[in-house]
């Protein structure tokens, strides 16, 4: 595995204030990172299996194709398993307490991904902090361009409860949509409800990202996360996608337009 580039914005309209934001759907991890990783090859295979969300990127890419004002991407080009952008280093106590906070120190069913005293420091600073940086400049971007944005996070969950899960008793629709009290309008969620069809807010997994600075201050930024069942577009755990890619891509097209108006 070789040094990736460690994000990418793609550019959409200038108009646009639509950010989809696909931070798990990479499984490229760096040789220097690597290292730190006890699993074997094949170990480290099954667990990008279980913790990727795979074709994530291509739904948001056929999205961008068939929107009528092309959103801008920002796309995670490297494993969650480096650092997860998502998780912040003073990540609440429940995801520190089964090893995932910003840096992974357990796997998806328990087992040990890195030693428990691994400094997580200079991988905070050498992949976290510039994408939390970058992703904020976008956010402002789209904010100074068009007075808002729309963060759409487009993520994937396994149709089965994995063990790292501690939500995942409830119901596991088609599509989960994770919210936040401030940060996603009625509006939002309704659209999304419309796109994609059979949904449910928050089950198995809620909220939304939005970057530090803009949380719980700026109404003009507006979040949802996109949580599509697995089993709706690909073979799970890691396999091909499937004809419900076009499908999905087609549904996540129709909220940016949506939103976009």
């Amino acid at each position: 595995m070789t040094d990736a580039p460690p994000f990418e914005l793609l550019p959409g309209a200038a108009d646009s204030p639509v950010i989809l934001h696909v931070p798990h759907s990479a499984r490229e991890i760096p040789i220097a990172v690597r290292a730190g990783i006890v699993l074997g090859d094949e170990e480290l295979a099954r667990e990008l299996d279980h913790i990727t969300d795979a074709h994530t990127a291509e739904i948001a890419e056929r999205a961008a194709g068939w929107a009528g004002i092309t959103p801008w991407r920002f796309v995670n080009r490297l494993s969650r398993l480096v650092v997860d952008p998502e998780r912040f280093p003073d990540e609440r106590e429940e995801m520190l307490a089964v090893g995932m906070g910003a840096v992974y120190t357990r796997t998806t069913h328990g087992g040990v991904l890195r030693r428990d005293d691994v400094d997580a420091t200079p991988l905070v600073e050498r992949y976290f902090e510039p994408y939390a940086r970058a992703m904020a400049r976008a956010v402002a971007d789209r904010l100074d361009t068009t007075g808002r944005a729309v963060i759409i996070d487009v993520h994937s969950y396994p149709s089965r409860r994995l063990p790292y899960e501690l939500h995942g008793e409830g119901p596991r629709p088609p599509v989960c949509l994770g919210t936040d009290s401030f940060h996603t309008p009625p509006a939002l969620l309704d659209a999304a409800r419309e796109a994609f069809g059979e949904t449910e807010p928050d089950t198995p997994f809620g909220g939304t990202y939005v970057p530090l600075e803009f949380y719980g201050k700026r109404p003009e930024v507006s979040a949802l996360m996109v949580e599509i069942r697995r089993d709706t577009y690909m073979t799970e755990p890691g396999g091909p996608a499937g004809t419900g890619l076009e499908r999905l891509g087609e549904a996540l097209a129709g909220l940016v337009d949506a939103v976009s108006r």
